[in-house]
C-alpha cells in the first residue's frame, strides 16, 4: 500500500449528492455516533441497585460493562468492511432497529447472564451507528467541510460518556436502573426513524468494494500496514484512553478524595464537558485558517502538558481541588481538539475504504478504553494514579503523532 502521504486523494464522485438539509443529516449521524458512548456507562449509578435485585457480585456486575465494550470493539471492526462492500442505509436501519431490541432484553433481565449476553448484543448493534456514521461523512465531504462535520460528531461522540453517568444518575433517582434501558430502547427507536427520513443511500454501487465480504476485510488488513493512518489511530487511542480514565476515576477523586458532594461533582463534570465541547465544536472554525494537523497537535500537546502538571502538583506540594479541575478542564479543551482532528485527517486518508477506516478508528478509541478505565481502581482510586495514567496516555498519543502520524507532512489536508 502506498503510504499515506504519498496518496492521491480521488475526488468525491458527482453523481451521490448529500441531502440538502445537511443540519438534520449531520444531527442524526451526531445522535448515532453518541448513542453508544451513552449506553456504556450510563446505568451505572444503578450498579447497587442491579446487584441487589441480580443478586450479583460488584464485580459480575462491572461485567456487564465490560461486555458492551467488547462488543463494542468487535461490532465496529465488522460493521465497517460489511457497509464498504454492501451499502450504508440498510445496516444503520438494522443495527438500530436491533440495538433498540437488545435494551429491551437488558430492561427486562433477571439474571446476570441474559444481561451479560444482551449487553454484548448492544454493544456490537450499537457499534454499527458509529462506524457507518462517519463513512457516510467521508462518502458526501472531504476537506474543511469534513472537517467541521466530524467537529459535529465529536462533540456528542466525547460529551456522551462525560454526562452519562449524570444523566444515569437522574434517571435511577427517579425510577431503576432498569428505566435507563427502557429509555435506551425508545433512542433506539427514535434513531430508526430518524435514518428511515433522514439518511438517504451514501455509497453508490459503483463505489461498493467488489470481491464480497473477504475482499472488504483485506481492506482492513492493509490498512493495518499504513505507518501514518495506523499513526492516527493510535494517537487518538491513547488519549481517549486518557479521557476515560478521567471519566473512571474522577469521582473518587472529587468526593472521595476532596469530599465534595454529588451535586457539585456534577457541577464540574459538566463545566468539563462544556469545556470539551465548545473546543471541538471550535475545530471547524478553526481549519478555515490553520491547518488540520496543526490544530491536532495542539490538542494532543495541551493534554500532555495539562496532565504532567498536574502530576508533578500531586507529586511536589499535593494536590486540591480547584488544581486539579483546572488540569482536567485545560485537558478537555485539548481533547476537544483531537477527537475531530483524528476523525478527519484518518478518514480523508482512506478514500477508498471509509467504512474500514471508520471501524479501525472506533477500535480503537474503546479498547484502549476498556484496559485504562478499570485500572485507576486498582491503583487505589486517589489523585495521583489518575494523573499517573492520564500522563501514559498523552505521552503514548505524542509519540504515535511524531513517530508515526508525523503531522508536519499535512497528511489528510487535501480540499474537497
Amino acid at each position: 500500500m502506498h503510504s499515506a502521504e504519498t496518496r492521491i486523494p480521488r475526488a468525491k464522485p458527482t453523481h451521490t449528492q448529500p441531502p440538502r438539509h445537511t443540519g438534520v443529516l449531520i444531527t442524526v449521524l451526531a445522535a448515532l455516533s453518541a448513542v453508544s458512548p451513552l449506553a456504556t456507562d450510563m446505568y451505572v449509578p444503578g450498579f447497587p441497585q442491579l446487584s441487589a435485585e441480580l443478586d450479583i457480585s460488584s464485580a459480575g456486575t462491572q461485567l456487564s460493562l465490560t461486555m458492551f465494550l467488547l462488543g463494542l470493539v468487535v461490532g465496529q471492526l465488522f460493521a465497517g468492511p460489511l457497509s464498504d462492500g454492501l451499502d450504508r442505509r440498510r445496516p444503520l436501519l438494522v443495527g438500530s432497529a436491533l440495538f433498540a431490541a437488545c435494551s429491551a432484553v437488558c430492561a427486562l433481565a433477571q439474571n446476570a447472564l441474559t444481561l451479560d449476553i444482551a449487553r454484548l448484543l448492544e454493544g456490537f448493534t450499537g457499534a454499527v451507528g458509529m462506524v457507518i456514521a462517519r463513512a457516510v461523512i467521508s462518502d458526501w465531504y472531504s476537506g474543511p467541510a469534513a472537517a467541521r462535520h466530524f467537529s459535529a460528531l465529536s462533540v456528542l461522540l466525547g460529551v456522551a460518556p462525560v454526562a452519562a453517568p449524570v444523566l444515569g444518575g437522574v434517571l435511577v433517582d427517579w425510577s431503576s436502573w432498569r428505566f435507563v434501558f427502557w429509555c435506551l430502547t425508545g433512542i433506539g427507536i427514535a434513531l430508526l426513524l430518524a435514518v428511515w427520513s433522514a439518511v438517504p443511500e451514501s455509497l453508490p454501487p459503483q463505489r461498493r468494494r467488489h470481491g464480497g465480504l473477504a475482499a472488504s476485510f483485506a481492506s482492513m488488513r492493509g490498512l493495518l500496514s499504513d505507518r501514518t493512518f495506523m499513526g492516527y489511530v493510535a494517537t487518538l487511542s491513547c488519549a481517549f484512553a486518557a479521557m476515560f480514565t478521567y471519566i473512571s476515576g474522577s469521582s473518587f477523586v472529587f468526593q472521595d478524595l476532596y469530599g465534595v458532594s454529588p451535586t457539585r461533582y456534577s457541577l464540574i463534570f459538566g463545566v468539563n464537558a462544556l469545556a470539551m465541547l465548545v473546543s471541538s465544536a471550535s475545530f471547524g472554525a478553526l481549519t478555515r485558517r490553520v491547518r488540520m494537523n496543526t490544530v491536532l497537535t495542539a490538542g494532543v500537546a495541551l493534554g500532555l502538558v495539562a496532565t504532567l502538571a498536574q502530576l508533578l502538583t500531586d507529586l511536589l506540594i499535593g494536590g486540591g481541588l480547584i488544581t486539579t479541575w483546572i488540569f482536567l478542564f485545560v485537558t478537555m479543551v485539548g481533547m476537544g481538539a483531537v477527537l475531530p482532528g483524528v476523525m478527519a485527517i484518518g478518514q480523508s486518508l482512506v478514500p477508498h475504504a471509509p467504512g474500514s477506516a471508520s471501524a479501525l478508528i472506533g477500535a480503537g478509541q474503546f479498547l484502549l478504553a476498556a484496559v485504562f478505565s478499570p485500572l485507576v481502581g486498582a491503583m487505589g482510586g486517589s489523585a495521583l494514579p489518575m494523573a499517573t495514567l492520564m500522563l501514559v496516555g498523552f505521552c503514548c498519543a505524542a509519540l504515535a503523532l511524531l513517530l508515526l502520524a508525523r503531522p508536519w507532512l499535512g497528511a489528510g489536508e487535501h480540499l474537497g
